[in-house]
C-alpha cells in the first residue's frame, strides 16, 4: 500500500534523514520504533507532504504522492494523527470530530463513521458535547485517533499515540489499534518509543536510529531478539 524509496530529508540544508525505504502492506500493522530524535515524526511528515524530501519517492498504492499537496494526499485515504494531538480546544468533542470528514461528503456516511469512533470510545460519546480542552491527556489521544478515523482512511498513521499518557489510558489506546486490526479495513503505521507495546502490536517493524533503518522484520522475531531487548528494553 504504502512503499518509501530511499528517502533524504534535510534541515537547513544538513540531511537529517538519509536514503530511507520501507514499506507498508495492505491490512498490517507496521510498527516504527526508536528513541527520541531518531527521525520518526520527520518520516510521517515527510509522507504528508509536510516536508519536502531531497531525494527519493513515495508511492501509495501504486502513486507518487511525494509531489502533491498534504490535503491531496489526505484525499487518497491517508491519514496522520500527530503527536501532541493537536485538537481544538474550546470546540466539543463531537465538533472536533466531525471537523475530521470534511473530506466525507454523504451525511449519512459522516454518521456511520461517527457511530463507529463512539463504538470503539464510548468515553467520547458520553462526552461528546464537553469541550475537548477540560478532558484528560488520555481522553484527548482518543478524540484525536477518532478524528482521524472520521474520514475512514486507507492508511492511518499515528505518531506516538501513548506519549505522556497514564498507564491505564495508554492500554486504552492500544487496545483501540487492536480492535481496528480486527475489524481489518484499516492499515496502520505506528510510529512510536514505547517499544515494547508498538512491537506486540505490528506485524513488521522497523527500527530507526538517527534517520536510518538499523533493523527490521516481522515485529515478533525483533522483540525476541537479544540485541533489540538490550538496547530498548533494558533486559
Amino acid at each position: 500500500m504504502l512503499e518509501v524509496k530511499g528517502i533524504t530529508v534535510r534541515y537547513s540544508g544538513l540531511p537529517v534523514m538519509r536514503d530511507l525505504s520501507l514499506k507498508v502492506e495492505q491490512n498490517q500493522t507496521v510498527g516504527v520504533v526508536g528513541a527520541n530524535g531518531a527521525g520518526k515524526t520527520t518520516l510521517l511528515k515527510a509522507i504528508m507532504g509536510a516536508m519536502k524530501i531531497a531525494a527519493g519517492q513515495v508511492l501509495f498504492n501504486g502513486k507518487r504522492i511525494d509531489r502533491l499537496r498534504t490535503e491531496e494526499i489526505v484525499r487518497l485515504g491517508v491519514i496522520y494523527v500527530p503527536e501532541g494531538r493537536r485538537l481544538f480546544g474550546p470546540l466539543s468533542v463531537e465538533e472536533n470530530l466531525l471537523l475530521g470528514a470534511y473530506t466525507v461528503p454523504e451525511e449519512a456516511a459522516k454518521r456511520r463513521n461517527l457511530e463507529h469512533v463512539y463504538e470503539l470510545f464510548p468515553r467520547l460519546a458520553e462526552r461528546k458535547s464537553q469541550a475537548v480542552g477540560s478532558m484528560s491527556g488520555g481522553e484527548q489521544q482518543m478524540a484525536a485517533i477518532g478524528r482521524g478515523l472520521m474520514s475512514s482512511p486507507k492508511l492511518l498513521m499515528l505518531d506516538e499515540p501513548s506519549l505522556g499518557l497514564a498507564p491505564l489510558m495508554v492500554s486504552e489506546v492500544f487496545e483501540t489499534v487492536r480492535r481496528l486490526q480486527a475489524e481489518g479495513d484499516t492499515t496502520v503505521l505506528l510510529v512510536e518509543q514505547n517499544v515494547l507495546e508498538a512491537l506486540e502490536l505490528s506485524d513488521w517493524a522497523y527500527i530507526l536510529q538517527t534517520g536510518r533503518i538499523r533493523n527490521q522484520g516481522p515485529a515478533s522475531e525483533l522483540l525476541a531478539s537479544d540485541d533489540v531487548r538490550r538496547a530498548f528494553l533494558g533486559l
